[in-house]
């Protein structure tokens, strides 16, 4: 069976780091399938898949179709302004459209499985007719009404649509009608990549700080730069805790082109000198290997202010046998039971991530126990093996209407 996943980014964000797992698993549990990935132009993501073994092709995407998102859209006369944006963009979506149809042609795949809202509908129109196609989705779609009405548009289309928590299932249901082919399967985690014991980083090195003083308390925030990821709420829980001995990371960067979506580095140092606690606080860029970043920390922090559709991040760090914080919506919620695997708190509640953090700052045993609690939540919750194989039965019933031939 061949497989083309097709993904919007080149970097690595959570969704990207699912798409590598399930390549990486197919090669190991599945050699009668032969995945091929596509992506906007080399990158980590590319890195990453050749490292799997994997096949890479190369269609760039053109700058306004990279950069178009809803994520600025404010109000009915944004939406009418960016939709006209989009639609003034005909000639580029055409040709990207011929690219890729062109594309899909060369690779002839059993079944096609896009990852990003701008793939899912792009491909839709592009695919030839009864190409199979499986839609992976990361995030929610009620709230991006173009997004909304397009996927609608399109979803007959589909074989399958894939969510990556029962939260994202209930939303797609809801936004795409009852009839949609939705079903849930978890993003899974690198087990022995993300264990308790393996490298450490060096945080304080790689943010450019001095080393941190004996029985300094590591917190970190591993994310990508999204306005919605938290930074500010983590950086005002810091500040909330005074003089406590901790140190603080902020470890990630930039990742999607869409343009307003994300903070720059520049942003952030300047938001947390305005709260006083830039001295408190080391920014170390994206860190390749993030298993080794999140050793390296005594909490791990999840602080997104608006639910997170999974939160793989969560699942990284509860992997790692890590003390745990998560802001507790939509599939985050799903992942962890607070005093059992992990504490959490409400969404951008500041106050309230700095009382959890607070709690495990002062009470080691508490770290080790919800930090042990949590690796058995996760070897039990994100098996690489079960997720591979739930893609490949979503993959083989989506190939069957179509009478495809399984190579």
């Amino acid at each position: 069976m061949r497989i083309a996943l097709l993904s919007v980014s080149a970097e690595m964000g959570g969704s990207e780091a699912s798409l590598v797992e399930l390549v990486r698993g197919l090669r190991r549990l599945a050699p009668h399938a032969e995945p091929i990935v596509v992506v906007p132009r080399d990158g980590r993501l590319s890195s990453r898949v050749r490292e799997c073994g994997a096949g890479v092709r190369v269609l760039p995407m053109p700058d306004g179709l990279a950069s178009f998102g809803e994520w600025s859209m404010r109000g009915a006369a944004d939406v009418a302004r960016r939709s006209a944006a989009l639609v003034s963009a005909a000639g580029s979506i055409a040709s990207y459209g011929r690219a890729l149809r062109s594309t899909l042609a060369g690779i002839a795949p059993d079944v096609v499985h896009t990852n990003g809202f701008k793939l899912h509908v792009l491909v839709s129109r592009a695919a030839p007719s009864g190409m199979p196609l499986v839609w992976h989705m990361h995030e929610y779609v009620s709230h991006r009404p173009l997004s909304r009405a397009l996927l609608r548009h399109y979803t007959s289309r589909v074989a399958a649509i894939v969510a990556n928590s029962h939260s994202v299932a209930d939303d797609l249901i809801e936004a795409l009608g009852a009839a949609a082919p939705v079903s849930s399967i978890y993003n899974a985690v690198d087990l022995a990549e993300f264990a308790p014991d393996g490298p450490v980083a060096d945080l304080d090195g790689l943010a450019g700080l001095p080393p941190a003083a004996p029985n300094t308390i590591r917190i970190g925030l591993v994310a990508t730069f999204a306005r919605w990821k938290g930074h500010e709420t983590f950086l005002r829980a810091v500040g909330a805790l005074g003089r406590l001995p901790i140190r603080a990371y902020v470890i990630g960067g930039p990742v999607y082109d869409t343009a307003g979506s994300q903070y720059t580095i520049e942003e952030l140092r300047a938001r947390a000198m305005s709260l006083g606690v830039g001295d408190r606080v080391g920014f170390t860029g994206f860190i390749e290997r993030p298993a080794s970043a999140i050793r390296a920390l005594d909490v791990a922090i999840h602080a997104s202010t608006q639910p997170e559709p999974f939160g793989l991040a969560i699942a990284e760090a509860m992997a790692c046998g890590r003390a745990t914080v998560v802001s507790a919506a939509g599939g985050a919620a799903e992942l962890v039971a607070n005093d059992a695997d992990a504490l959490t708190f409400d969404p951008g509640d500041a106050e309230g991530l700095a009382r959890a953090i607070y709690r495990f700052a002062v009470n080691s045993p508490l770290r080790a126990r919800l930090g042990a609690s949590a690796r058995q939540t996760a070897v039990r919750r994100f098996d690489p093996d079960t997720f591979v194989r739930r893609f490949l039965d979503v993959y083989e019933r989506a190939a069957r209407p179509t009478g495809a031939a399984v190579r």
